[in-house]
C-alpha cells in the first residue's frame, strides 16, 4: 500500500501494526497476522463500545489492501500522566478501577466483524497460559543460558509451572482485556478510553488487576500497589478476597514470565531492541511476588538456582 505523504507516521506497539495520523483519524496497517490485527481488533472495540466503553470507532475498511481508518483519540496515555510525581496518582488509579469494574460486567461473547462473520471471544484456559510460559522456554533461556543446560532447565520449569496452575482457584468467567495497563488506556474528554484489545477473552477475575498493578513499564511503590487493590477490593463484592490474592499473584508471576520471553522475541525476531530494557523491571517484579509465598516455593529455587542477579539487571 503506497502512503499518502500527507499521513503521520505514529511510534508503533508490540504488535505488526503500524499506525498513521491524518486529520481526525488513524490509518492502521497491517500485513502480517492481519485477523488478529485488524478483523478482532475493531471486533473487540465494537464490544466495548456496545458496552459504554470508550473504544476508537471504525471510520473506514480495506482488508485486501491491509488497513482499517478508526477514530483518532488523541497523544493523551494515562502513561504520560503518571510519570509526573507531581500528580496524586491514586486519583488516576481510582478511576481506572472504576472502568476495570465496568469492563468486568460485560457479557458479550459474540460480536459480528467488519467482514460480516462472527467473532466468539475465547476462554483463557489453564492451557494457554501454560503454552504463554513457552515464549520464556523459547525465547529467553536461549538467550541467557549455556546450550547444554537448556533442555534440562526447560523440562523443569514446565513441571513447575503446571503445578502451580493447578493451584488457580477462580473460573474463566470474567471479560479479561489482556493487556490492561495504562499504556493501554488513554485520557479522553475527561474519560479514559481503552485500546489495544484485540487479545481480550473471558478468564480469571484477577488477572486485569495484576497487569494494571505489577506493570512492568511503569514503576509504582509496594504502598501504591496496595492501595490500589484495596480499592478494587472495596469496589467487588469478592466470594473470597483469600482466592482473589492467591491467582492474583499467581496470574501476576506467569505473566511476567510470558513478557520476558515477548520482549526477548521482539528483540531477536523483530529487532525491536527497546524492549529489553523493561525486562529486569520485570524480574523485580516476580521476585516481590515469589519471595515468602509458599506457592512458589519450588519455582523460587528454580529461579534462584539458574538465573543470577547478573543475567536479572543484564538487559
Amino acid at each position: 500500500m503506497i502512503i499518502n505523504n500527507k499521513l503521520i507516521p505514529l511510534s508503533g506497539d508490540a504488535s505488526f501494526r503500524k499506525f498513521y495520523r491524518k486529520k481526525g483519524s488513524i490509518l492502521v496497517v497491517c500485513k502480517k497476522e492481519k485477523k488478529n490485527n485488524l478483523i478482532i481488533y475493531d471486533a473487540i472495540n465494537k464490544v466495548l463500545i456496545k458496552n459504554k466503553i470508550k473504544a476508537p470507532k471504525l471510520i473506514s475498511h480495506n482488508y485486501k489492501k491491509n488497513f482499517i481508518e478508526i477514530e483518532d483519540l488523541g497523544n493523551s496515555s494515562i502513561y504520560n500522566k503518571l510519570k509526573n510525581n507531581k500528580i496524586k496518582k491514586i486519583n488516576y488509579y481510582k478511576k481506572i478501577i472504576l472502568l476495570l469494574c465496568k469492563l468486568q460486567k460485560i457479557k458479550t461473547n459474540k460480536i459480528q466483524t467488519f467482514t460480516n462473520s462472527n467473532y466468539i471471544i475465547p476462554k483463557y484456559s489453564k492451557n494457554k497460559i501454560f503454552n504463554e510460559s513457552h515464549l520464556f522456554i523459547k525465547w529467553y533461556i536461549p538467550k541467557v543460558i549455556q546450550k547444554k543446560k537448556q533442555k534440562k532447565l526447560k523440562r523443569e520449569l514446565k513441571n513447575i509451572i503446571k503445578k502451580i496452575l493447578k493451584k488457580i482457584k477462580n473460573k474463566n468467567n470474567i471479560f479479561v482485556h489482556r493487556d490492561f495497563h495504562v499504556s493501554n488506556l488513554m485520557e479522553y474528554k475527561k474519560n479514559i478510553a481503552i485500546i489495544d484489545s484485540q487479545d481480550a477473552v473471558y478468564g480469571n477475575p484477577a488477572y486485569d488487576l495484576a497487569s494494571l498493578i505489577d506493570d512492568v513499564r511503569l514503576k509504582t511503590s509496594d504502598n501504591l500497589k496496595e492501595k490500589i487493590f484495596k480499592y478494587f477490593q472495596k469496589k467487588n463484592k469478592l466470594k473470597s478476597i483469600k482466592n482473589f490474592k492467591n491467582d492474583f499473584d499467581i496470574l501476576s508471576v506467569l505473566r511476567n514470565i510470558k513478557i520476558i520471553g515477548i520482549f526477548t522475541r521482539l528483540s531477536i525476531r523483530d529487532s525491536k531492541h527497546h524492549y529489553l530494557k523493561l525486562i529486569p523491571n520485570a524480574w523485580k517484579l516476580i521476585e516481590n511476588r515469589i519471595n515468602n509465598n509458599e506457592i512458589f516455593e519450588d519455582l523460587k529455587i528454580f529461579l534462584d538456582k539458574n538465573f543470577s542477579k547478573n543475567i536479572r539487571i543484564k538487559k
